[in-house]
């Protein structure tokens, strides 16, 4: 234990991040069984969220049948939940475990601005499968003259720059001064100044949930209102995009029950060094919500579980497997 720490009066070894470094934080002691359980959660969970939206995303990319404007926007989700898989989840699960940083100044400062792209990101892929689905609802036969793909890939670059310089705005001084807020060697403590958490919780939380909610709400009564009006020859059209609408407003819930945590807890104590632990529980929350996407696109579409079978049975290299329907019964 030498190498690693010294014995204080109490007979307690404090050990340290880097022990040949006198600047060194003091890393925290924690049982074995704690390190192997909440590893091998976080290596199930962000190997999980990984696979299933690698799933989406061939599946969208590579079958003829899916390349439509609502799907391109899934497709733009699914990657911000490739990248949480990839990024997020593994390194915010060890700061859940670990009370060092051991990933260096650079990627300290870093890591947040891609964590806010990121959900951020989400967020506004979320409100625009909102106004989508909204237009398929309300004004079904002009949906492909006013919504098309070049429209929605728009609307997606916009989204992505738009997070991009948003975030980079709310974490500006930290982006500048990371080390103001560092007071040794292996700490890596997010400071957001409390104006810009609460313009985040507005932009983030208040505007979206207005609009996403409003809109939900109109699509219900507009659907409940034409299926009073429907005959044989619509009949299914109608169904197919109300049924698609709810599967979205699911996403929606579950991605704003994600969130509210976050802002309730850090609205209330900040980003306080001593509430670390919360804090990082509460950006793990919103990781998760990306693994959460792909298993409800598992459950409410069909298209995905047989796409997902011609994936893992290597059908997809079969000769004009982009053609293959996904719709059988639409036969």
């Amino acid at each position: 234990m030498s190498d690693w720490g010294v014995t204080n009066t109490d007979n307690q070894t404090i050990q340290y991040c880097f022990p040949n470094n006198n600047l060194s934080c003091t890393r925290n002691v924690r049982f074995e069984f704690e390190y192997v359980t909440v590893y091998i959660f976080i290596s199930v969970i962000s190997v999980l969220t990984v696979i299933l939206n690698l799933l989406v995303i061939i599946s969208i990319s590579h079958f003829k049948q899916l390349h439509t404007p609502t799907n391109v926007l899934i497709l733009s989700l699914a990657a911000a939940d490739l990248m949480a898989g990839l990024i997020l989840m593994p390194v915010q699960g060890m700061k859940l475990i670990e009370s060092c940083w051991y990933f260096g100044e650079i990627f300290c400062s870093i890591f947040p601005l891609i964590l806010y792209v990121i959900v951020t990101v989400s967020l506004g892929n979320l409100i625009i499968i909102s106004v989508d689905r909204y237009i398929a609802v309300n004004d079904p036969l002009r949906y492909p003259i006013r919504v098309n793909n070049n429209r929605v890939v728009f609307s997606i670059v916009v989204n992505w720059l738009f997070s991009t310089f948003y975030s980079f705005y709310l974490l500006y001084d930290y982006l500048l001064f990371p080390e103001i807020n560092h007071t040794c060697i292996g700490e890596c403590i997010l400071a957001v100044k409390l104006e810009n958490l609460i313009i985040d919780a507005i932009v983030c939380l208040v505007a979206p949930c207005c609009v996403i909610i409003s809109l939900y709400v109109k699509i219900c009564f507009v659907a409940k209102r034409q299926a009073e009006h429907l005959n044989s020859a619509t009949d299914k059209k109608a169904r197919s995009e109300k049924k698609a609408a709810r599967t979205l407003g699911v996403v929606v819930m579950v991605y704003l029950l994600c969130w509210l945590p976050y802002y309730l807890i850090t609205l209330s104590l900040g980003h306080d060094e001593n509430d670390a632990l919360i804090i990082n529980v509460m950006y793990w929350l919103l990781c998760l919500n990306s693994c959460m996407n792909p298993l409800i696109y598992a459950m409410f579409y069909p298209w995905f579980r047989i796409s997902t079978k011609y994936i893992l049975t290597l059908k997809i290299f079969e000769p004009s497997s982009e053609y293959f329907n996904l719709f059988p019964d639409e036969k």
